[in-house]
């Protein structure tokens, strides 16, 4: 038999499953690591943690499963997207903290973009806004700001990668600097349609070119693990930012599917197929997945606080002492009290990008207690979803989506917010039995390549609906509320 390790570098944790020959999975681990906040709206990690809980996690996996290590045949890495490093290419020392994808602090540069009209040049050749979400003026900012870097930057001595060009270069030992077209299609350096870095982008934002990773397929050879971490070298042959691993992992090859996770934030994606979809709805632009040198499009929809509201709750304002306690609170909520929440904690994502807003809540009455702020914060979920959904149509309205949507990620266990997301959207709302699918994806890209995984449309019939949620709701109690939400977005921004 064969195996498949799977590397999910998250947000706030990193995990390690492995998977055996019939893409089951057999063993797992996971390991959360601190999140740094040395401003408002600066979010840092430090880049030790995110490799050595990597290493943690996927040796106990290992151990877990008891097998012998000469048995795993190929290593898939997903990973937090467009969350930006750079380090030195001889010592492999960072220069500073990773700068998190949810970090606002390049919101002024993004401002004098727009004004001079070159978004306009970064949404044709990246099919990305100008907003401080992306890699890029993460990266200009650590050039313009961390004392030093620029002149070793210009003399060649320094790299730049998203976490998993991190993570291949800790792993090969510092042999290989390499991303992979998804990763790279969230930089907003990237030209998604020639395939290939911008040098225009580059020259604007005085990147040097040469600290750049080469771009390979997901499914692709990335070179092999140092021997003494695992027992003898292990290729990685997969790699997808995580929002491209959930697509695969929950089989939407064909054009007109959608998949929408729920992590830390929310993500929906539209497979196009070999078309690039140019959103008038300020949707997203990019590279769903890339094999055999073919790109896949997608339209994306990005919300920046799922379930980190739920963390929120726990962490930020204590009033549930675990995640699972939401939906009891939530069921629990008194019926008549309209409170609701916009969770713009880091700001708001997609339709909106505006990246000033702060999150608010409206409609408290002195009766508003625990159980009705955590219904407000599920109900967040729901509603920017569906926000996503409705500028999807309208992108997409002439080739017909797909009416049911396929979500995973772990604030998906939660029955109370999916029947909610399904209320909402007015349409049905289908749960995997592996919510996990961000790994999964990974896994069969790096089986895939192996040879001990199936082609695409095999591996589509095998995926498993676990359950369905049916829309219950009124269209008019449906419309009432979403008009409310809409309301509440509004005043959020004006007050920002």
């Amino acid at each position: 038999m064969s195996h498949i390790l799977a590397i999910d570098q998250g947000t706030t944790s990193s995990r390690a499953i492995l998977f055996d020959a019939d893409l089951k999975p057999v063993a797992s681990a996971q390991e959360e690591f601190p999140q740094i906040f040395p401003r408002s709206g600066w979010v840092e990690h430090d880049p030790a943690d995110l490799w050595s809980t990597v290493a943690a996690t996927s040796r106990a996996a290992l151990e877990r499963a008891d097998i012998d290590p000469h048995r795993v045949v190929g290593i898939g890495i997903t990973n937090q997207r467009e969350t930006t490093l750079v380090w030195d290419r001889h010592t492999g020392h960072p220069v500073c903290n990773a700068i998190v994808w949810q970090d606002r602090r390049t919101a002024d540069f993004c401002a004098e973009l727009r004004a001079e009209g070159f978004e306009d040049v970064i949404t044709a050749k990246t099919g990305l806004l100008a907003d401080p979400y992306f890699s890029g003026t993460k990266l200009r900012w650590i050039l313009e700001h961390v004392e030093g870097v620029r002149a070793r930057a210009e003399a060649g001595d320094l790299l730049f990668g998203t976490v998993d060009s991190w993570l291949i270069w800790k792993l090969t030992g510092g042999r290989v600097h390499a991303t992979d077209a998804t990763n790279a299609a969230r930089t907003m350096l990237y030209d998604i349609a020639r395939g290939r870095w911008s040098r225009t982008i580059c020259a604007r934002f005085g990147i040097p070119m040469t600290m750049l990773p080469e771009v390979r397929d997901c499914a692709a050879d990335f070179g092999t693990t140092r021997a003494d971490l695992f027992g003898h070298e292990i290729p990685i042959l997969g790699v997808a930012g995580d929002q491209q691993a959930a697509t695969v992992g929950q089989a939407c090859f064909e054009p007109g599917m959608m998949k929408s996770t729920y992590g830390t934030g929310c993500f929906a994606l539209l497979n196009t197929g070999g078309q690039m979809v140019r959103s008038q709805n300020r949707m997203l632009t990019t590279i769903a997945y890339q094999l055999d040198g073919q790109p896949t499009y997608a339209l994306e929809g990005s919300i920046f606080i799922a379930g980190a509201v739920v963390q929120w709750l726990r962490d930020g304002v204590k009033l549930i002492r675990e995640a699972k306690e939401t939906q009891p609170l939530a069921e629990s909520a008194d019926p008549t009290q309209q409170v609701v929440l916009v969770p713009a904690f880091t700001g708001l994502g997609a339709p909106y990008w505006n990246a000033e807003c702060r999150g608010a809540m409206f409609g408290l009455t002195r009766a508003t207690g625990p159980a009705e702020i955590a219904r407000a914060a599920l109900e967040s979920v729901g509603y920017q979803t569906r926000d996503l959904l409705e500028a999807m149509r309208m992108d997409w309205a002439s080739e017909g989506t797909e009416a049911t949507l396929r979500v995973d990620g772990g604030m998906t266990a939660s029955d109370w917010a999916m029947q909610f997301l399904a209320d909402i959207i007015g349409a049905p709302v289908d749960r995997p039995e592996v919510l996990e699918t961000t790994a999964l994806g990974v896994a069969w890209l790096a089986g895939y390549r192996a040879g001990i995984y199936p082609q695409p449309t095999q591996f589509a019939k095998a995926w498993a609906l676990e359950r369905t949620f049916t829309p219950k709701m009124t269209a008019a109690d449906r419309d009432l509320r979403y008009a409310r939400w809409k309301k509440a977005v509004s005043a959020t921004i004006a007050f920002a």
